[in-house]
């Protein structure tokens, strides 16, 4: 018998194709539907007010919201604690902030803003005919009154307490025989804070209101100098030894009312 030849299989696939160009269409439309997302959403943006600009910001500086909360709050002070690693910019706001006052020419040259080991101090210095305070007296002026309640605005944004400072220069009180510069010192740091803590200050924030008289001078060497009549600021590092604990006493009443056990001395 002849030998039978092998059959010859023929395999043909059949491919489905999707039409022209595959499924390319389909990420160029994706890409096209979000661009176009994108710019209505930069469009409403564009519109919207400064506070809704500012708390977008502030996402997008700090997403996972643990650190400072910048652009939530309105002003310039964005801080939620100034440390001494952040004070710095918190010096920096505070001055963007207190630049945006109506006629801030006219007394920029009376405030002054410095960092001390101690935190950042901020001082309002008094000219000869009286800029903050009427002259020998504990009444502020509307200046004084304008830019303490910018900086309680600002500053009552902080978890950081503060200390109110009261200073006069070397001339003598010759109004009364029983009210001198101790007095107006004391009075008008006093004022000072009643006015700020009904302006934006937290309760409790004021660690402390002292009054030195003329007793540490600006300007040691002209000891009657203007200057020297001042109310100074300072905002004390967080965590300050000595400054934070009656806070968080306050905070915690039952603990500080706590009575000792029998057990105890």
């Amino acid at each position: 018998m002849p030998e039978e030849k092998p059959k010859i299989i023929v395999v043909r696939k059949k491919v489905v194709g999707h039409g022209h160009h595959g499924g390319a269409w389909k990420v160029a439309y994706a890409d096209f539907v979000t661009a176009m997302m994108a710019l209505f959403i930069v469009l409403w943006l564009m519109n919207s007010n400064t506070k809704v600009k500012e708390a977008v910001a502030g996402y997008f500086r700090d997403p996972a919201g643990k650190g400072n909360q910048a652009g939530l709050e309105k002003g310039f002070v964005k801080t939620t604690q100034a440390s001494q690693d952040n004070m710095p910019k918190l010096k920096e706001d505070l001055e963007k902030a207190l630049k945006s006052m109506p006629r801030f020419d006219e007394i920029k040259n009376q405030i002054a803003i410095t960092l001390t080991a101690e935190g950042l101090r901020i001082e309002l210095m008094e000219t000869e005919k009286g800029l903050f305070f009427e002259s020998g007296s504990p009444k502020p002026t509307d200046a004084g009154l304008n830019l303490l309640h910018r900086l309680a605005e600002e500053l009552g944004k902080l978890p950081n307490r503060l200390l109110i400072e009261g200073h006069t220069d070397a001339r003598a009180y010759v109004a009364s025989t029983t009210y001198g510069n101790w007095e107006l010192s004391c009075d008008r740091a006093n004022q000072a804070r009643q006015f700020m803590q009904s302006s934006g200050l937290r309760n409790g924030q004021v660690f402390q209101v002292r009054g030195f008289a003329d007793q540490q001078p600006r300007n040691p060497a002209h000891p009657e100098d203007a200057a020297n009549r001042r109310i100074s600021l300072l905002v004390y590092y967080q965590n300050t030894p000595g400054v934070d604990a009656p806070a968080k006493a306050q905070a915690n009443p039952e603990a500080s009312d706590a009575k000792p056990s029998p057990s105890e001395p």
